[in-house]
């Protein structure tokens, strides 16, 4: 079974390397699965062949969801250590027909503003999906017919799936009775040191 599975995850990438040539910029194969990585400005492009390549026919999209690479370690990704890449998408695509998967990732551009293309006229399921990548790690899709919170409500500061994202968060939503409405207002939680005593590095003591 490992043999057949090997071979036909070599097949299947040897028809991702004929259906998109250079605009596959990275491409590995792990347990059997492969991961194809392009260039922001060819990810429509790419998307398209994904789905209508003959070799290919990936007319499902299952998942897709946001990373936040800024404390990547160099020795597990040289790619994001090299271009100090901090936001990716990761979309995970299915062939019924053919019967394979692959995974396909892609950095936007810019990390203080991190945007990608909206795929949701090529599968439309991805409405939502990039919706929740918005909510939670604020990447921003553009063309996208309606991209509001998902997960969190309206009022919500910040993107809570960001590393950098306080534990505490922003605010805090609660009733007040006078208004006679829920309202937002600073964290009243005092921030604390979240971090186990015992792995705390002043409570290692040095003889």
């Amino acid at each position: 079974m490992n043999t057949s599975l090997n071979l036909r995850s070599k097949q299947l990438l040897q028809n991702l390397q004929h259906a998109l040539q250079a605009k596959i910029s990275n491409a590995c194969s792990y347990v059997g699965e492969i991961t194809i990585e392009c260039n922001h400005d060819d990810l429509l492009t790419v998307a398209t062949v994904l789905r209508d390549h003959t070799e290919l026919k990936f007319e499902q999209l299952i998942d897709l969801c946001g990373v936040d690479y800024v404390h990547f370690s160099q020795e597990v990704d040289e790619r994001v250590a090299s271009t100090s890449s901090r936001f990716a998408t990761v979309y995970h695509l299915l062939s019924v027909s053919l019967n394979h998967r692959v995974r396909l990732k892609v950095f936007a551009p810019d990390n203080d503003f991190p945007v990608l293309p909206t795929l949701v006229n090529i599968w439309p399921v991805a409405n939502w999906f990039e919706r929740e990548a918005f909510d939670l790690f604020g990447i921003m899709y553009d063309g996208h017919p309606d991209l509001r919170r998902l997960l969190t409500d309206y009022g919500f500061v910040g993107h809570p799936f960001r590393k950098d994202f306080p534990m505490i968060g922003n605010v805090e939503m609660r009733y007040d009775p006078d208004q006679q409405r829920v309202i937002y207002q600073p964290v009243s939680i005092e921030l604390r040191n979240n971090v186990p005593r015992v792995i705390r590095a002043e409570g290692f003591h040095h003889g």
